[in-house]
């Protein structure tokens, strides 16, 4: 009901009385003003006005379930949405509904975290009104060494998300950080349960600076939001669509092959590290050299100077002008 009432008040650009209301969606005018006072709490400007009734002051940038709901335009992924002001951590929310046997496409999303992470448990910047931080439940039926090609997937979709939404040319930093400028973005967060080989569900954590202003001086040589690239605040429910809409497209195709072998090419075209002098971190180990390829089953091929080799996941930095790795 409370979607029903909402469209009424948006599709009315007067005060409409809570009788009329009640009325056309025979219930209660009791049950109008509850919902309308929901409406309210979830940050809609609604003005009451006695003996006139209820006018929606529209406001740009809401971001709540029904603002995020509303975007969704897909058959599995998302057609179940947990919506939280704040939460630990989204991936952690979505393994726990995971054990619970949460069907497929269940989307965990929040407006802040307050341990939000990243790879190798590094925090993730995660304050209220700035970013994307997305938790999704998938069960592709794969075989564990297939995982990282899931991750791959995820950041081809991030980067035509962007471009379909902004236009600006975001780039791949192998594995899983999409960059815009030499700076990041969005990382990509994939955690497993598995059974001896065989996956049980994978929860894939999407986080995306969208809004923000600025960054600490830690990162913010190294971070950049969607803000800070083009001047503009962007509505993250569309953002949130069309990567749903983009991923749920790739994911099936990939879930009914098995294999990345045919979206290969078009990672490869978005990935910044082929070609150049990396410094990997790998099994606690130190690794230079230059990325050659990437693999069918989504391993960078490093040539160093001893061997070439085949690396499945690591940390990598790029080589800059100055000789630098960053």
């Amino acid at each position: 009901m409370i979607e029903k009432i909402l469209n009424i008040l948006k599709n009315n650009k007067e005060f409409v009385s809570g009788e009329n209301i009640a009325k056309s969606l025979n219930v209660s005018r009791a049950a109008i003003w509850k919902n309308i006072s929901k409406l309210k709490n979830m940050g809609y400007n609604i003005v009451s006005v006695t003996n006139k009734g209820y006018l929606l002051l529209e406001e740009e940038l809401l971001f709540n379930k029904l603002e995020i709901e509303k975007e969704i335009d897909t058959f599995v992924l998302g057609k179940k949405v947990y919506f939280f002001d704040e939460i630990t951590s989204t991936n952690e929310y979505a393994k726990k509904l995971a054990n619970d046997n949460a069907n497929e496409g269940t989307i965990v999303i929040s407006d802040s975290q307050t341990n939000g992470k990243g790879r190798l448990d590094k925090n993730w910047v995660s304050n209220k009104g700035d970013g994307i931080f997305l938790s999704l439940i998938l069960k592709p039926n794969i075989e564990l060494f297939s995982v990282t090609q899931i991750t791959l997937l995820a950041g081809i979709c991030v980067c035509n998300t962007i471009k379909m939404c902004t236009n600006l040319d975001a780039k791949i930093k192998w594995p899983n950080d999409i960059i815009i400028n030499n700076k990041k973005v969005c990382g990509i967060l994939t955690e497993v349960s598995a059974q001896i080989d065989k996956v049980s569900h994978i929860i894939l954590g999407i986080g995306i600076n969208v809004n923000n202003e600025s960054f600490d001086e830690s990162i913010k040589n190294k971070a950049t939001s969607i803000f800070l690239e083009t001047g503009n605040k962007l509505e993250r429910q569309k953002i949130i669509g069309h990567f749903l809409k983009e991923f749920e497209s790739k994911y099936f195709k990939y879930k009914q092959e098995k294999n990345f072998l045919t979206f290969l090419d078009e990672y490869k075209n978005l990935c910044v590290n082929i070609g150049k002098e990396v410094k990997v971190i790998y099994c606690d180990k130190e690794i230079t050299g230059v990325v050659l390829d990437i693999s069918p089953l989504g391993e960078i091929i490093l040539k160093t100077k001893k061997e070439t080799l085949k690396i499945v996941s690591g940390e990598v930095s790029l080589r800059n002008a100055n000789g630098e790795y960053i």
